[in-house]
């Protein structure tokens, strides 16, 4: 068995793992990436444990997914995967304000140190918080509910009266000025 991960490349690894299904190639590949991965997990769960166990579920839906089907990229797939997981915990926690901006695309490069990333984090929120209210009321109340209140399209319309329809137009016209409102203040700072 090998003793020595460096001379074998992430392909070569994956392709050993699928030849012979032996877990001990996938180990020493997702070896590779713990660091990555609980660097991510914080990212986004700011708590050691949580990131902790989110790395634990990932090398889990590893054991049980990469058996099944082939992937060519193994660390874009641990990074999305891992990603994915742990956008599906915030989300289930109520007032999560990093789904939006997940969805806008406005996070910091992996590369940059994680007091540097808070700053820009800080920042964004703030333009958020200015370019939200600088959104049509009707676009503002309805972007706002869906995002930070966490409503459905249905509760929002019964909550303000609009039509189902209305609060959908409004929740994606919102979304895509808000985007436009944070990349022009994006590129003012």
């Amino acid at each position: 068995m090998p003793t020595n991960d460096s001379r074998y490349t992430d392909q070569e690894l994956l392709v050993r793992f699928h030849r012979t299904g032996n877990n001990q190639w996938l180990g020493i590949l997702l070896e590779r990436y713990t660091l990555l991965l609980f660097g991510v997990s914080m990212k986004y769960l700011k708590d050691e444990d949580e990131a902790k166990d989110a790395v634990q579920q990932v090398f889990l839906k590893a054991l049980t997914e990469l058996p099944r089907y082939p992937v060519t990229y193994i660390k874009s797939w641990l990074y999305t995967v891992t990603r994915n997981h742990c956008l599906m915990k915030l989300r289930q926690q109520p007032h999560q304000p990093l789904e939006v901006d997940e969805k806008l695309g406005l996070q910091a490069d992996d590369g940059k140190d994680v007091q540097l990333q808070q700053l820009l984090k800080d920042r964004q929120f703030t333009l958020m918080e200015e370019a939200l209210l600088e959104l049509a009321p009707e676009q503002r109340a309805c972007v706002e509910a869906f995002y930070l209140e966490r409503k459905t399209y249905q509760q929002i319309a019964d909550m303000t009266g609009y039509k189902y329809m209305q609060v959908k137009s409004y929740i994606q016209n919102g979304k895509r000025n808000l985007k436009i409102l944070l990349l022009r203040k994006l590129g003012q700072s």
